[in-house]
């Protein structure tokens, strides 16, 4: 379709900027998370941190609702316990260790969003909560650089 002066009509269907990703892009999925019980052993939580070369991972209960967090810093408290206070930790739990310091989104948001909460907030993940309030994955400030690298190679 041509304008009066016989140009042809921008419709925006030709529209070169590139969409800004949504957070379920760059989010490790509930399929792919690693979660931890309440009642683990918090040395074998420490152990899992280690084996699988995470910082941190979301607490749920039975019913698989999230109650807390632990990550590496949590953790550090094994020692002061084990070594300071001279007490035995091989039966603490994780929910002896674990904050309920936690910040979540929604599967709504995008990363320039999400970006933002990482500038603003001293979080280091932020939990993806679905339509329904239920745990659908997390977000880590590494997922948005790995977004950013991508949209830079896209010529965003």
């Amino acid at each position: 379709m041509k304008n009066f002066q016989n140009r042809a009509h921008d419709d925006g269907t030709n529209d070169q900027t590139p969409k800004i990703p949504s957070v379920t892009e760059y989010m490790t999925p509930i399929s792919r998370l690693i979660t931890i019980k309440e009642d683990t052993p918090v040395l074998e939580v420490l152990k899992i941190l280690l084996d699988k070369r995470i910082t941190g991972a979301p607490v749920v209960n039975e019913q698989g609702d999230v109650v807390g967090l632990i990550d590496d810093k949590d953790c550090l408290s094994i020692l002061l316990g084990s070594a300071y206070y001279n007490e035995p930790v091989e039966k603490d739990t994780v929910s002896e260790y674990m904050s309920n310091v936690m910040k979540d989104i929604s599967i709504e948001n995008d990363i320039v969003d999400v970006a933002n909460t990482f500038l603003t907030t001293p979080y280091k993940r932020l939990l993806v909560m679905d339509n329904e309030g239920k745990l659908a994955g997390q977000i880590s400030r590494r997922d948005i650089l790995i977004a950013i690298r991508d949209m830079n190679q896209k010529k965003w």
